[in-house]
This record gives structure tokens, sequence and C-alpha cells, in this order.
């Protein structure tokens, strides 16, 4: 357990930016917490965690942003979202069975809070109003995900390449102008589609001056357009 003193230490200013309701918490279960974790550093591109394997540790996204993949048959690979400051990875897994059912990769520079597991649950075990509000998160994210697969398989392309704009504008960037954190490969991965199939979308939008298009840089023209296109797409 940490003392006092520590509280103005890096590694409790970070936990308490960046655990999700740490309101919820009285000081004591923040000082066991934070005794009983660690902060590490992954570079771009770099494996937090893979498919298939067991954990030990809750894990909090502190800085950066992280992508989560789900490998399917013949190794195709999906991004089911991306994880931004504040919020939890592998969740499901850890709460579940402890296998992880996806896998985490950083997207750029990413500082990951790891929180040995059983610590953890013995919070929640003590700590009702702070557990409740981890089923919500579990709850939110199984939807999430339930959601995204059903829109992937029911929606056309240009409704599926409006709702990875959307997601940027609404959930990452909150920006109607931004730039891609992702190659096109890995854009495609996000609408469940192919690089060529993306790029052509993309690029249809831009002559039909729905957006404005330089590189990895995008601006929405016309988001009445991009609503509608999600909407009915």
């Amino acid at each position: 357990m940490v003392d006092l003193e520590s509280k103005n230490s890096i590694k409790y200013k970070l936990f308490r930016e960046s655990l999700p309701h740490d309101h919820l918490l009285n000081e004591k279960e923040t000082q066991i917490v934070v005794g009983n974790s660690n902060i590490a550093i992954f570079r771009k591109k770099d494996n937090i965690f893979r498919q298939g394997t067991r954990t030990s540790h809750i894990m909090i996204v502190t800085s950066g942003l992280v992508k989560i993949t789900k490998e399917g048959r013949n190794n195709r690979l999906i991004i089911l979202k991306l994880a931004l400051p504040g919020e939890y990875i592998g969740l499901l897994s850890v709460l579940g069975n402890q296998i992880h059912q996806y896998s985490a990769t950083a997207v750029e520079e990413t500082a990951i809070c790891f929180i040995d597991i059983n610590v953890f649950k013995n919070v929640i075990l003590d700590n009702g109003k702070f557990g409740l509000q981890l089923l919500n998160i579990i709850s939110k994210e199984g939807l999430y995900i339930f959601d995204r697969l059903m829109n992937q398989t029911q929606k056309q392309l240009p409704g599926r390449i409006a709702d990875v704009l959307l997601y940027f504008i609404n959930e990452v960037y909150h920006s109607q102008k931004f730039s891609f954190p992702l190659t096109r490969r890995e854009l495609a991965q996000l609408a469940g589609t192919t690089k060529e199939s993306f790029i052509r979308t993309l690029t249809e939008f831009r002559n039909d001056k729905i957006i404005a298009l330089n590189g990895s840089e995008v601006e929405i023209i016309s988001m009445d357009i991009v609503n509608t296109l999600s909407e009915f797409g």
C-alpha cells in the first residue's frame, strides 16, 4: 500500500486521472489499487496482449490510443474499436474466463496501467457501487460490439464508411476535421471491407464533395449527407 505522501507521485495522479469512476473509491481503496499497479509504455505497433492468451491484470489506457482487433477465419482481422485514455481494455475477458477474446495493439505511443486482478476483484466485492459501474461499462461495451457487427452485415459500403467517419468525429476527436490515426488497410478492417473498396468509396465521398481529403487529413463538408448515409446505408 502506498502512503499518503505518494498522492503527489506521477503514478498516483495518472491513476486518478485515468480510472473510470474513481470517485466511487475511498482513499483506502485507491491506495490499495495504486499500490498493486504498474504503468508500462508501449511504442507504436507494440502488442499489449494477443487473442487467446491468459490475463492476470485489469488494464486501463492512461494515454495514447489502442486498437482492439478480432481474428476470425482465414486469419481475417476486424477492428472492433479504438480504446481511448480512461478506458478499460480486456475487461470482458478479465471478469470472464480470463482468456483474451481479442488482441490489443498500440496505435501510437501508449501508457497502460496494469492492476492486479485479485486486488481489483476484492475492491469490487467490498464496493458495490463501483462494481455496479463496472457492470454498466461491460454492458455498454457488449452492446456496442453487437451493434457494430450488425451494421457491418446489414449496411451497404457507403453506410459503413459513413459510420467510420462518424466514429472518429463523435467518439475519438469530437471534431469534423481530423487525421486518420490508422492506415487505409486498418480503416478497411474497421469498416469491414477491403482496402481497395475503402479507398474507392472514400474517393467517391471526396468527389461528391461530402468530405475534403488530403492524405490522412479529413474534413467533413456535409454532415447531413454523412448522417443520412449512416442511417439509411
